[in-house]
């Protein structure tokens, strides 16, 4: 039986399901638990940890030596840890729509990345992570970092309630800033609504042209505290450039510094609110993405400027959400999923010292790439999955995608998906408990163009574009050549084997043609 803490596993996964839910049976999409009924808190809670912009080999469980995490490392001490774990998109607004719906963003048109005013990208009528979790009667939050659009088309509104947003798509609860730190609006968003909201001071936003008087890095760089390289010279907040132009809300406008703080004593809320009952918490984290301007208490404390101070921050943040569930006693009942939404970039838009100070620090570990980029550093990322008492700590090999958690804790939750839904997830539960070696047979990554990835064999679709990523000094992997590498042997993805092994490629590539063909899904 499961008690809090302790669960008697059985061979199979149908008497796992049935151990951990109580018996809750099969359920279609179409069959939600009563929102009325009570649901026993021994059911396993799921904290989703999404990071920004954190690379394979930022964190020291995966090999970091010139910054520590050891807060991140007892996930992994706790759990397992991934060495196949993948995001589906090497840029941020992509793969979070895809752990979310569980379906590949390429799929449906203006999933690339949003500005701050964009429209819901998500459809309101198809079922999603949080949807799942609501299904079988959790309390759901999304905090943090959303960047999948707000309102209706053309946009939010930011002077009236705006919906759809979380709500409509799965979140009981909502704590959210709209895009990115780097984007305009500067604000924070409570259950669809601009936190500390004034009416005498509307909110404007444009991506087009300048709007209100406020001070721009293009017009005013004397004002900055952080000098920009591209991208960054609309509206000047707290001394920083952003994308875009805004005008108003100065009431409402974040604090950099505090951002971090703010989100994490948000999720740790939700955390003493709910402790009572099964909850899954979207824990979206700014941290370590751009403008990185951390708390006073980390700047400084590592050898590689602000990016390593942000990722000392990131650790210290998820100590504080660990702290909680110990000081609640829940650790041993609580699934934790730790995750990045893309591969590390150095320079992306402000001067911070990121390149220069990394002391022989390898953001993506042994392979080469990141954000931006098709190669392995761009979507193979930190994958740590714990629940103390049931998953038995290791390491394992096993193809994951973030894709996949829509099907897999659907699976774990005894609910039977529409056809349409989720149509690119695949249900890899056993790999996620550490009860099978084996995940996916294969998996698409992408970015501007798509790769297989299929045992130790990588196909990448030939595209035209540049080597190097200019200002982010990543290597794209960018070829008007079909590349397939060996990831095996060649994890730096240095060695075009598509010229020698003709059969292979030609293999690798109707199945990749066959995955984009695949029809029902949302367009």
């Amino acid at each position: 039986m499961f008690v809090r803490g302790k669960i008697q596993l059985g061979s199979v996964l149908p008497a796992l399901v049935a151990i951990v839910l109580g018996g809750m049976g099969s359920r279609t999409a179409a069959q939600p638990v009563d929102a009325g009924r009570e649901v026993s808190a021994d059911r396993p809670n799921l904290i989703l940890i999404y990071t920004d912009d954190l690379g394979f080999g930022d964190v020291s469980c995966y090999g970091a030596t010139q910054v520590q995490t050891p807060n991140v490392d007892r996930i992994a001490q706790q759990g397992l840890r991934f060495s196949n774990g993948r995001c589906t998109a090497a840029t941020c607004t992509p793969s979070r729509f895809s752990i979310l719906t569980g379906q590949y963003a390429w799929r449906k048109k203006g999933t690339g990345i949003l500005p701050g005013d964009e429209a819901l990208i998500i459809p309101t009528n198809r079922t999603t992570l949080g949807k799942v979790f609501q299904r079988a009667g959790y309390r759901t939050a999304a905090v943090g970092k959303w960047h999948l659009g707000l309102g209706p088309a053309g946009g939010p509104d930011w002077n009236k309630p705006i919906k759809p947003g979380p709500a409509e798509v799965g979140f009981d609860e909502s704590f959210i800033f709209p895009a990115t730190a780097d984007r305009v609006p500067t604000v924070f968003v409570r259950n669809g609504t601009v936190v500390a909201f004034d009416p005498n001071d509307p909110i404007e936003t444009n991506y087009k042209q300048k709007v209100g008087s406020d001070p721009t890095g293009k017009e005013n760089p004397e004002l900055l505290k952080m000098t920009t390289t591209r991208g960054h010279d609309g509206t000047i907040v707290n001394g920083v450039g952003r994308i875009g132009w805004m005008t108003g809300g100065r009431r409402a406008r974040w604090n950099d510094e505090a951002l971090g703080l703010v989100f994490v004593d948000e999720a740790i809320n939700f955390i003493e609110r709910n402790k009572s009952r099964p909850f899954f918490l979207y824990y979206a984290m700014h941290d370590i993405h751009v403008p990185r301007v951390p708390d006073t208490r980390y700047k400084g404390k590592s050898a590689m400027g602000p990016r390593g101070d942000m990722i000392l921050e990131m650790d210290a943040l998820v100590g504080k959400v660990l702290a909680k569930l110990d000081e609640e006693r829940l650790t041993s009942n609580t699934i934790i999923i730790f995750s990045s939404d893309n591969g590390p970039v150095l320079d992306d838009g402000y001067i911070d010292g990121a390149v220069a100070k990394l002391n022989g620090h390898k953001p993506a570990g042994p392979m080469r790439g990141g954000k931006y980029s098709i190669l392995e550093g761009g979507t193979r990322v930190p994958f740590l999955v714990s629940w103390p008492g049931v998953i038995k700590p290791g390491v394992s090999d096993a193809l994951v995608s973030q894709v996949d958690l829509v099907r897999s804790f659907a699976t774990m939750t005894g609910q039977k998906l529409n056809p349409k839904d989720a149509p690119d997830s695949e249900n890899v539960l056993d790999a996620l408990l550490g009860k099978s070696e084996r995940g996916r047979d294969s998996v698409v990554v992408a970015a501007r163009n798509r790769a297989l990835v299929k045992g130790d064999w990588k196909y990448i679709e030939p595209q035209n574009g540049p080597a190097i990523m200019k200002g982010a000094d990543v290597a794209t992997g960018y070829s008007p050549e079909p590349q397939l590498y060996n990831l095996k042997d060649d994890i730096a993805e240095e060695h075009n084997l598509a010229s020698q092994m003709p059969e292979k490629l030609k293999e690798l590539q109707a199945e990749l043609q066959a995955i984009e063909a695949k029809g029902g899904v949302w367009k």
